[in-house]
């Protein structure tokens, strides 16, 4: 596969749907590592490394010197946003960053402005937009961003882009006949289907144009047969959904040892205070709904309570969001698990998770973004599960079991680069090494 990699070279530009706290943290963290003002903690392509071979041959480069990657040096921004705050004053709104950071590299942020964004108040009925979009059909504002990112690459220079979508989480919708196939979507789009949202259109337009696509919302977005389709015919990667930050994270690390242990687990009581815009629009039922599906599927889909009734058969999975302005966004999440041992013995594990929302995501969006570069240089298109790592639902294939345990997730992350690089799979037997060793004898 390797002699079909082109190499990155040119600019990379990186489209984001939604300049609040995490699209802001994000790039202002990219650009505070270009000046050498800080490290990229949290990226695995800036900091990961990954063992090639053998354990004998120690060899164990870091990615980003293993994969061609493009350089943050070759990386520029742009995106769209409901409000009219350019990244600078977006990033302050925030406080997420300290204002010192923030004005070190103030001119790089002042300089990037939101375009006019999609904006549907019946899929965010909390916040209200005013740097909006306005067009007779939702084809036509498909149309629109197919413009502004035809204008932006061109004014730009980039010899590639990408999109991952920061936007807010829409009121839940499910699957309906207007996403089956391509052309019923462009329909419901000229006739103003309202199963179409704002994310939904985006993903279209990227698509269409051979953007490769990721979806940090638990939004339905580019999950469908159309675009799954579409992405197929244009020969672009797409991934989602949701990223995994907070308490997720935490869950896709501590139910895989449970799970491997053979302890059982009774009960899941989870809950968060958040305080960020997201918070807010969370706060509405319709959109809250959206985000609790994504959340409750990672613990079923883990511990597999058909495959192991005995252990999970009985497992009752609380989650809880609240909006609680003084936190802003440092995140705080407790989580209540009931669990049993050897002759049904009950334990207890309790987690207070104290965290920033944001800074757990933008490694995420900077990786997503490197990733699905690389995935279309080396031609790979349709879902992405290779990336499902970074995300608390992961897009499969229709039928497929998601996989979230994020060990096994990091192992097909990794197996995928060797992959494309012609490096051999590694599947961490070992066996080898000691029937290698009897052979000497």
């Amino acid at each position: 596969m390797k002699e079909n990699l082109l190499p990155a070279d040119g600019k990379l530009g990186i489209l984001l749907p939604g300049l609040g706290a995490v699209a802001t943290t994000f790039i202002a963290g990219v650009e505070s590592v270009k000046k050498g003002l800080a490290q990229p903690f949290g990226s695995i392509t800036q900091m990961g490394s990954i063992r090639l071979g053998k354990r004998t041959e120690e060899r164990n480069p870091k990615i980003k010197d293993f994969v061609p990657l493009a350089s943050l040096q070759d990386v520029v921004f742009g995106g769209w946003d409901i409000f009219e705050d350019n990244v600078y004053e977006a990033a302050s709104k925030a406080k997420v960053l300290d204002a010192a950071l923030l004005n070190a590299i103030k001119p790089e942020l002042e300089a990037i402005k939101p375009m006019k964004a999609v904006f549907d108040k019946t899929y965010i009925a909390n916040i209200t937009g005013v740097n909006v979009k306005t067009a007779a059909t939702k084809y036509d504002l498909a149309m629109e961003v197919m413009e502004d990112i035809q204008n932006f690459q061109e004014l730009n220079d980039c010899s590639r882009l990408v999109m991952v979508w920061c936007g807010s989480t829409e009121r839940y919708i499910e699957e309906a006949p207007v996403h089956a196939t391509i052309e019923s979507l462009e329909e419901g789009m000229r006739n103003n289907d309202p199963m179409i949202p704002p994310s939904m259109i985006y993903a279209y337009a990227a698509i269409r144009l051979g953007v490769p696509f990721a979806n940090g919302a638990p939004n339905l977005t580019c999950d469908i047969p159309a675009l799954v389709q579409l992405a197929k015919e244009t020969g672009t990667p797409i991934g989602g959904k949701d990223f995994k930050t907070g308490q997720t994270l935490m869950k896709t690390i501590l139910a895989p040892g449970l799970q491997a242990r053979a302890l059982g687990v009774r009960g899941w009581f989870s809950t968060n205070i958040l305080g960020n815009r997201d918070g807010l629009v969370l706060d509405n039922p319709d959109n809250f709904r959206t985000k609790e599906v994504s959340k409750l599927g990672v613990l079923e889909d883990i511990l597999q309570p058909d495959v192991n009734p005995e252990l999970y058969g009985d497992l009752f999975h609380k989650i809880r969001i609240e909006y609680y302005p003084p936190h802003g966004d440092n995140k705080e999440s407790w989580d209540n698990i009931d669990i049993f041992g050897w002759l049904g013995y009950s334990m207890q594990i309790k987690i207070n998770f104290l965290c920033k929302d944001s800074i757990l995501a933008a490694p995420i969006v900077l990786d997503l973004a490197l990733f699905l570069d690389l995935a279309k240089r080396s031609s790979m298109s349709g879902i992405q599960e290779w990336l499902s790592f970074y995300f608390k639902s992961p897009q499969t294939l229709d039928g497929l079991r998601p996989e979230h345990d994020i060990f096994k997730q990091l192992i097909k992350l990794q197996n995928t680069l060797r992959y494309i690089m012609d490096e051999d799979l590694i599947t961490h037997l070992g066996q080898d090494y000691y029937e290698e060793l009897a052979a000497s004898f």
